[in-house]
């Protein structure tokens, strides 16, 4: 390990070279000046400031509350940088976690950024508020701060990550689930324009949610405290993740209300406020950022097999998930009669799978450039049942085949799971230097299929493409 420099707008920092890659951690890029704020620029401090720790990560739910750990909330934005040429003019890989709004960590194994470094990027992983701190919404406060956040990291990277050995000219943000979603956002919000050239959005859900039920969720939260809406902005932390718990703990109760969001268990999700995101990705998107977009095969049954579901629906089940989630109920029953198939298929689709589809025919129609991809190569961990389930993706992207939790689902490392990886992330690293993935534009119909043999295809996912013939609706209330 040899200790390593460089310079920041706010002052020196020093990080670590291993293994040819220099590595920095717990980079302030913004500060929170107050409760539920919009970030700031990150002061200044004098001398040569460690960047070997990573930061604290924001409040969240599944217990983790302020405490030793998560800090001070004017230390919660950070940024992590892995580079392999710190003079060099590199392209730029920004990595926005997922976690469904409610949780993530920059931290965290899986997305440790050395072997892509390696393969002649720049890579960048972020924190950023998330759940109500994030996404609720406050009157007096402004909405989407958890995009705010991401905004802030980019304008960072913007001004800061030539000091890296990258190319600001060259920035391409990826991330998956609640991360790609942000991003797909980011893509319809004026205050993001140029802050980033290319975009990889992996299995985005369609969750966007309007004022009205971003509204309810917040006073569902008070209630859970016993305090008014007007009350949270000055409720501790610890209190406020506890309510937050707790309304995922009995989120059926509001089926009722919140329809779709409560069934798919999304309290917390972007809202289309009319200022921070004025319009949903499908009707904002501009085309003037190339596309890399793309979904699983089976997104679904990593969420049956969390749930202990997999392998047991029931006709009830998989006809009460078409009630709620399909366009067409009588569609999926016609085209998927077994209960456990049109169960996994019908939420595939309404959560990521059309979602994603959709955002790239709307690229196409604003005149951008667009390249799909759809990962078919089943998951051999947990006895393979998991088909290529959501999540995948991710050890296969990052090289981490067997660090983190999401190395779980490829198992023992094989031949073929290596295999994928490296041409998923050739793939992503030709994009970012070029725009090119390697396979031939959307617009041209192609498909690229991720699996041990690669094939390029028409959309292979034709029931559900001919069921979908809209964008996904905003969630509301019912």
């Amino acid at each position: 390990m040899t200790v390593i420099r460089t310079r920041v707008t706010t002052g020196s920092i020093e990080g670590q070279e291993t293994g040819g890659v220099a590595v920095f951690t717990g980079i302030p890029y913004a500060t929170i000046p107050a409760r539920f704020a919009a970030p700031a620029p990150a002061p200044a401090w004098d001398g040569v400031r460690p960047a070997r720790t990573f930061g604290p990560p924001p409040p969240q739910a599944g217990g983790l509350g302020p405490s030793a750990e998560t800090g001070d909330e004017a230390d919660w934005l950070t940024a992590n940088v892995w580079s392999p040429d710190l003079t060099g003019a590199l392209p730029v890989l920004v990595w926005i976690h997922g976690g469904g709004y409610l949780f993530g960590r920059s931290d965290l194994p899986e997305y440790d950024g050395a072997t892509l470094a390696r393969d002649g990027a720049v890579v960048v992983t972020i924190n950023y508020r998330v759940g109500f701190e994030g996404f609720g919404l406050l009157d007096d406060m402004p909405p989407n701060r958890g995009l705010l956040d991401q905004i802030a990291a980019l304008e960072w990277v913007r001004d800061n990550i030539a000091a890296f050995g990258g190319d600001p000219g060259r920035v391409t943000v990826f991330g998956q689930s609640a991360g790609g979603g942000s991003i797909a956002a980011l893509l319809a919000m004026p205050r993001a324009a140029g802050l980033f050239h290319r975009a990889i959005v992996q299995s985005m859900p369609g969750a966007y949610l309007t004022r009205a039920l971003a509204a309810n969720v917040t006073r569902t939260c008070a209630a859970e405290i016993g305090c008014a809406p007007s009350d949270l902005s000055t409720t501790e932390s610890s209190l406020l993740a506890a309510a937050v718990d707790a309304v995922l703990a009995g989120i059926d109760r509001y089926a009722a209300r919140w329809g779709p969001a409560a069934h798919a268990g999304i309290p917390f999700a972007p809202v289309i406020d009319g200022d921070v995101l004025p319009a949903t990705p499908w009707q904002g998107v501009t085309g003037r950022v190339d596309l890399l977009i793309g979904h699983t095969r089976h997104e679904q049954r990593l969420f049956s097999a969390l749930t202990g579901r997999l392998g047991q629906i029931t006709v009830d089940e998989a006809n009460e998930s078409t009630r709620v989630f399909a366009p067409d109920p009588a569609a999926y029953a016609r085209h998927f009669p077994n209960p456990e198939e049109r169960f996994d298929v019908v939420r595939s689709d309404w959560l990521f799978r059309m979602p994603s589809l959709k955002l790239a025919e709307a690229q196409v129609a604003a005149g951008g450039r667009c390249h799909l991809y759809e990962l078919t190569w089943p998951a051999p961990g947990m006895g393979g049942a998991l088909g290529a389930c959501h999540g995948l993706d991710v050890p296969l992207v990052f090289g981490n085949l067997t660090a983190g939790q999401t190395a779980l689902l490829i198992g023992e490392p094989t031949q073929e799971s290596y295999a994928v990886s490296a041409q998923m992330r050739t793939a992503w690293l030709a994009f970012a230097r070029d725009g090119d993935p390697g396979w031939p534009d959307f617009a041209t119909g192609a498909t690229r299929l991720f699996d041990v043999e690669a094939e390029v295809t028409a959309y292979p996912e034709v029931v559900s493409r001919a069921i979908w013939t809209h964008a996904p609706a905003v969630l509301d209330l019912t």
